[in-house]
């Protein structure tokens, strides 16, 4: 069913777009009048349909380029020659480049389509005024896994260190998500600055490792590796658990017993950003019904628009994965945005688990 309207949509969308595409052409003459948009995203995080639409829409450009996690895009927005205009970080880096001047405030008047977020999601703690982000998408991260491996339910993160999974399992490959898992397996927060917690969790990745119990660790090669059955359990995040089930629903996702990391990614503009206007008719564009809902269908992550979620399907507004329930999300901690010393203290274990 899913399938059949992702191809429906995608023939109305890439109809719409030829068709944008020749009124665009016609109004805009010469070459001096195309413009652009450069956009820093995740992986596997946006219908690429909608990028076309835009461009149809609006004769921008867009130039888009994507990283595997939070840490890779502060050390792009710091490589010298960096033209970004938006980026798509999570919360608590948001926090962070804030803190560092690296975004700049939005003009709202330009992005009206910020009316349809949901009130949850307004003057959200790494952002308080509201000032330098608009959420795009939301949700959990846990454990996925193959119930034709795994004949047990899975429920909790001690499941990721059990020897009987000896080279089953696949570990995140950020320091943020790795860490939390380990720390919240020992019962501690995502976000302690105990540096003695924070060794003892790191601590029992290194055993994990040496137990031989992880596979690999990853991030988008986990589509393959579970769709295919080469793994049998892993760490993701919701909204991709729900497109690898797609492919293959032998697949499982739980929240783990002991609580999860509930984010948010919002986007933002990059101080200094080349196309400052274009970046702002870009977050307004992603923000509007039509493309929500084709973003969210496509990709499998949890809207923050209302009218979004009104207008799709109740399989997926429904779904318990895509939109946990409030008894669920009450078991989740948000990242936050640790010291400078603490971040320091990360990576340098982080270094010291993956030599």
């Amino acid at each position: 069913m899913k399938g059949i309207k992702k191809a429906m949509k995608k023939l109305l969308s890439l109809t719409l777009a030829a068709a944008l595409t020749l009124t665009t052409l016609t109004a805009c003459g010469s070459k001096e009048e195309v413009q652009e948009v450069n956009v820093l995203n995740w992986g596997e995080y946006i219908d690429m349909d909608v990028l076309d639409a835009f461009e149809a829409e609006t004769g921008i450009k867009v130039n888009y380029k994507t990283v595997t996690d939070n840490e890779t895009l502060y050390n792009n927005l710091q490589t010298p020659g960096s033209d970004y205009d938006v980026i798509i970080p999570s919360d608590y880096m948001i926090s962070r480049l804030i803190s560092e001047d690296m975004i700049q405030p939005l003009d709202f008047d330009a992005i009206p389509n910020f009316a349809d977020i949901d009130d949850n999601f307004v003057n959200p703690s790494y952002d308080p005024t509201n000032a330098y982000s608009v959420p795009y998408m939301w949700g959990t991260v846990g454990i996925i896994y193959n119930t034709t491996m795994i004949e047990e339910e899975i429920t909790s993160w001690d499941a990721l260190f059990d020897t009987q999974y000896k080279g089953q399992v696949l570990m995140i490959n950020n320091s943020r998500d790795a860490i939390g898992v380990a720390l919240k397996t020992l019962g501690y927060s995502y976000n302690t600055e105990n540096t003695a917690e924070i060794t003892e969790a790191v601590d029992l990745l290194v055993q994990q490792k040496a137990d031989g119990i992880v596979q690999a660790y990853v991030m988008d090669e986990i589509f393959d590796k579970l769709e295919g059955g080469e793994a049998a359990i892993g760490v993701y995040y919701a909204g991709d658990y729900l497109t690898m089930a797609e492919n293959n629903p032998d697949l499982a996702y739980a929240v783990p017993v002991e609580g999860s990391n509930y984010f948010v990614d919002a986007m933002c503009v990059v101080t200094d950003a080349p196309n400052y206007d274009n970046a702002q008719a870009f977050i307004n564009f992603m923000c509007s019904t039509e493309t929500g809902v084709a973003n969210a269908e496509e990709i499998g992550y949890s809207s923050p628009l209302m009218s979004v979620v009104a207008a799709l399907d109740e399989e997926i507004s429904s779904d318990e994965v895509a939109y946990p329930s409030d008894e669920v999300l009450s078991t989740c901690e948000q990242f936050i945005n640790l010291s400078q010393d603490i971040l320091d203290f990360y990576d340098s274990e982080w270094l010291r688990l993956k030599i």
